[in-house]
């Protein structure tokens, strides 16, 4: 008769297998929240994407903004500089922050556009991927 084989591991277990997230007694796990988006008219490796790419960022309590260079988005696709938290007004936030779905929309809208060095992201794009 072969051996059967042995069920396989979950990732809980082989981390505790190997003495990595075993927390002493009485200390929380540690909790882990993905935060941003990267959003592109670019591919992957392309070496001008991160130039031209636009960022969807976690800002707390369900709140994301569309950033780009220190710049954020409000729901009209027009961009204002993002002052430090102690002088943003709510009517700001309140024009600037967006559910997740809104602020990817928002991003994946507003990417073919953007501009750097007088070339947008399209321009871009159909200079080094021409079409076959």
């Amino acid at each position: 008769m072969t051996d059967q084989p042995k069920p396989a591991m979950t990732m809980r277990e082989l981390r505790e297998s190997l003495g990595h997230t075993v927390p002493p007694p009485g200390q929380p796990e540690p909790t882990v929240r993905a935060t941003g988006y990267e959003v592109s008219l670019l591919p992957e490796g392309d070496i001008n994407r991160l130039s031209y790419t636009i960022s969807v960022e976690y800002r707390g309590g369900d709140r994301w903004a569309v950033v780009r260079h220190r710049q954020c988005m409000n729901a009209a696709g027009e961009w204002s500089w993002e002052s430090v938290p102690s002088e943003r007004e709510d009517e700001w936030l309140a024009e600037h922050r967006f559910d997740l779905d809104t602020a990817l929309r928002l991003a994946k809208k507003a990417a073919p556009h953007v501009v750097v060095n007088g070339h947008t992201a399209v321009d871009v794009y159909r200079r080094t991927h021409p079409a076959p």
